[in-house]
């Protein structure tokens, strides 16, 4: 079926739309600083991921990043299954709005702290909802 005169406008908004987000996304991986981290296959049996904020008792990882953009992989075995990219100063934003006693130890001799940032809360209304209000500060 051939799309309609409204299909067509439609389809110019969309396309439109769609390559202001190419354009983003080539932004990040063009002169700017990234940081990666990845998750072993773990994240599947907890549906958490770790955000490493100390080290040593030192700030490291989102607290210390200079990065402009957080990727953060989701690994199964060897095979990365996706990448969740975020900016980081939203990134930071996001885990001070989140509950602080979810975290743990790990690393080498468990001398890094980490927060567990649950991925089902990650995309909750409520997380985005203050998304949207960090947004408006």
């Amino acid at each position: 079926m051939k799309p309609c005169v409204e299909d067509r406008k439609k389809f110019d908004l969309d396309l439109a739309y769609g390559s202001v987000r190419e354009d983003r996304v080539a932004e990040m991986l063009q002169d700017k600083k990234i940081e990666v981290k990845s998750e072993k296959d773990l994240w599947q049996k907890t549906g958490n991921i770790c955000v490493e904020y100390e080290s040593w008792g030192k700030p490291s990882g989102i607290e210390a990043t200079e990065s402009d953009y957080w990727f953060h992989n989701l690994c199964i075995g060897d095979d990365e299954y996706c990448t969740l990219v975020f900016k980081t100063d939203v990134l930071k934003k996001i885990v001070s709005k989140l509950d602080k006693f979810r975290t743990v130890s790990g690393g080498d001799h468990n001398a890094s702290k980490m927060y567990l940032v649950n991925l089902q809360k990650l995309f909750s209304t409520d997380v985005i909802k203050a998304f949207k209000d960090i947004d408006d500060e």
